[in-house]
């Protein structure tokens, strides 16, 4: 028996269809308000519905929003915007980085930091199985994966708590996980630290693959069973389009297709249409889709089928819950 966990309600994996796994929907991040980053403060949910409402005009189904609680959540928001867009969105439990630890929780008297320093591993399993269970943010809006990240080369004593902590909370809920690397990096280590706490790697999603454009490392996670996510298509500031279509036919080459998950990491203001006129939540199925086709077929491979795998077929695996 499977099921996928969107904030509505739990799906029959075949009803996810084509769906982003990556995006950021409604976010408030108290680190940056506090430097205030207003770009990245996707605060206006009115502006943010109008993007998953083109996403939807085009064909998208459903969203993975993967913001953590660290990262200024909003899940009631974000559900209205899914019953107003008919946008099946599945929410995150869990945790984002250690960067962000060091502002205020907005439901209590300290930081992130000191709250995760101050609890046990079994503490912190409790608060993620909760929201896998019970509700989010105070509501029961419950998380349909749980998810750690790790900063830039580095994991640090509190970052490895909340890894073993998902974990753990995994086991318990079989939620999936999710993994956040800062630009690409440590995902190996953190496989390390999962194999120690006895997850199966095909329940795990590493993001920002692309942002580490190193197809020997592509490689070495994906032997584990993982999933990939090639979430920054079109930040050019980052790479060209073309090195990221590059890696992911690589991993095509070798076998791995099934393997591959796609998304954008929304997460600015200036990602968005709605706010700063950029690519918007349309970009990908309108624009890249096309473009990874064509480029695909011209490779020899079979374009649609895997714009099929990356869309539909592998986030409908991934994103459920396996009892």
């Amino acid at each position: 028996m499977s099921f996928i966990r969107t904030l509505t309600k739990d799906i029959d994996p075949k009803d996810l269809g084509f769906t982003y796994s990556h995006e950021h929907i409604v976010c408030r991040p108290q680190h940056w308000v506090d430097r205030g980053a207003d770009d990245l403060l996707l605060d206006d949910p009115a502006k943010s519905q109008k993007d998953v409402q083109i996403f939807k005009d085009l064909g998208g189904n459903s969203i993975v929003d993967a913001t953590a609680v660290d990262y200024g959540r909003d899940v009631a928001a974000v559900n209205q915007i899914a019953q107003a867009t008919g946008v099946q969105i599945v929410g995150t439990a869990g945790f984002n980085k250690g960067l962000l630890w060091d502002a205020k929780r907005p439901d209590a008297d300290e930081t992130y930091e000191e709250w995760i320093s101050r609890s046990t591993v079994d503490q912190l399993t409790d608060y993620v199985v909760n929201e896998v269970e019970h509700g989010m943010n105070g509501t029961t809006l419950r998380g349909g994966q749980v998810k750690f990240g790790t900063g830039y080369n580095s994991i640090s004593p509190l970052e490895e708590k909340t890894i073993r902590a998902v974990a753990q909370a995994h086991l318990q809920t079989h939620a999936p996980i999710h993994s956040h690397t800062e630009s690409g990096t440590m995902a190996l280590e953190q496989i390390e630290i999962l194999k120690q706490e006895g997850v199966d790697l095909h329940n795990v999603s590493f993001g920002h693959m692309d942002r580490n454009p190193d197809t020997w490392m592509h490689l070495k996670v994906a032997e584990t069973g993982a999933y990939l996510s090639f979430d920054g298509i079109d930040k050019i500031k980052y790479y060209p389009e073309c090195v990221r279509i590059h890696c992911i036919l690589e991993l095509v080459r070798h076998g791995y297709q099934k393997q591959i998950l796609i998304g954008g990491d929304t997460a600015r203001k200036s990602y968005y249409a709605s706010y700063k006129n950029g690519p918007g939540l349309g970009f990908i199925i309108g624009k890249w889709v096309p473009r990874f086709r064509e480029e695909a077929n011209e490779a020899g491979f079979d374009g649609q089928q895997l714009i099929e795998d990356f869309f539909i077929n592998n986030p409908r695996e991934c994103f459920s819950f396996k009892l």
